[in-house]
């Protein structure tokens, strides 16, 4: 199934040229145009998915699965240092195409690249009650 006014599904479909790592019948890899460090690529389902709340388990199982097969290619073939996998979904994380797609980020040493965030501070009361809302204690 494919949305024909979705970008990425374009881009999954080859309807777009892109610089692609790596394709089979499911899945195209492909070079993000604005990356963050250098080798950054984005794993784009060739079936249109918004985020992770619809994507199957089994599809998204086979990406991660795909994440770590391309994580160790660029690492040899890069000479990375390490990889941020990273994956948002809707607006207030940071997605921006409602397609889901997977970033791999390569990481190198000295890159000065940071993914961080300020940490909050919990009692744990707070934890216990966070635990209880998701868990239906």
């Amino acid at each position: 199934m494919k949305n024909d006014n979705c970008i990425f599904c374009k881009l999954a479909a080859g309807e777009i040229p892109s610089k692609t790592l790596y394709e089979d019948e499911k899945f195209r890899v492909i070079l993000d145009l604005a990356p963050a460090t250098k080798g950054h690529a984005l794993i784009l389902p060739k079936d249109h998915y918004a985020n992770l709340y619809e994507i199957p388990e089994e599809v998204a199982g086979e990406v991660m699965c795909l994440a770590k097969k391309m994580a160790v290619t660029m690492t040899e073939k890069l000479g990375c240092d390490g990889i941020n996998l990273l994956q948002n979904n809707g607006e207030a994380a940071g997605q921006t195409v409602f397609h889901f797609h997977m970033h791999l980020i390569p990481r190198y040493a000295q890159d000065g690249k940071i993914l961080e965030w300020d940490k909050l501070e919990m009692t744990q009361e707070d934890l216990e009650e966070i635990k209880n809302t998701v868990t239906g204690e």
